[in-house]
């Protein structure tokens, strides 16, 4: 049986005012040892796989050390990852190469170089917000293709996630970003009850195109 193709690096070159962040995440993914929880899968992802296809195109956008999209690539889909940290592709690639998977990983600016219409069947986002781009997430979608999206939200522990609001959801906010899709499934906690169980500081949703 023959072995899938390597891995692929395309690079973008980032805008000039994406550079501070390239710099910023590629530090950050330097330090991330082989054992980093980066390289493991969403919850949103790893609880809700069930509904997934059994095959299909996938995109991960703003993957980072890529947990999505080995998850999927282990499922036998053909997976892009993009991301703005070329540190982080190239681990990504190298982890790949390690387990034989076939993706197609790159270096790429999404705000200024969105998804083409129409090309995926499932979309992976975690930890990662620009409202800007959602519309564009949804065009990408095939029909009845699916997207998985989970972050951090405004009413959190303090300590936990980014401190910016602007990179934090309001209450019920994915549900309004995503209001052109059908919900197949929303969990947002928040601080409710005992903050020891439970999604606590994230909210996540898996929603489908008609």
């Amino acid at each position: 049986m023959n072995s899938p193709p390597p891995a692929i690096q395309q690079l973008t070159a980032p805008s000039s005012s994406q550079n501070s962040a390239r710099i910023k995440w590629n530090k950050r993914y330097l330090c991330n040892t082989d054992s980093s929880p980066a390289f493991e899968p969403a919850l949103v992802l790893l609880e809700y796989a069930h509904l997934l296809p059994g095959s299909g195109r996938a995109l991960e956008v703003a993957c980072g050390l890529g947990g999505n999209t080995l998850f999927l690539a282990r499922r036998m889909f053909e997976v892009d990852a993009w991301d703005i940290s070329d540190v982080a592709i190239g681990r990504l690639i190298q982890r790949a190469g390690q387990e034989k998977l076939a993706i197609t990983a790159e270096t790429r600016d999404v705000l200024r170089h969105p998804p083409a219409p129409k090309c995926y069947d499932v979309i992976v986002v975690s930890r990662f917000l620009e409202r800007a781009m959602i519309p564009n997430l949804i065009q990408a979608l095939r029909p009845k293709g699916l997207i998985f999206y989970q972050t951090f939200i405004k009413d959190k522990d303090p300590c936990v996630g980014p401190k910016n609001p602007a990179y934090l959801l309001g209450e019920n906010e994915l549900l309004t970003l995503f209001s052109r899709l059908k919900v197949v499934l929303y969990r947002e906690e928040g601080q409710l009850g005992d903050c020891h169980q439970g999604l606590r500081n994230e909210a996540m949703l898996v929603a489908q195109n008609w």
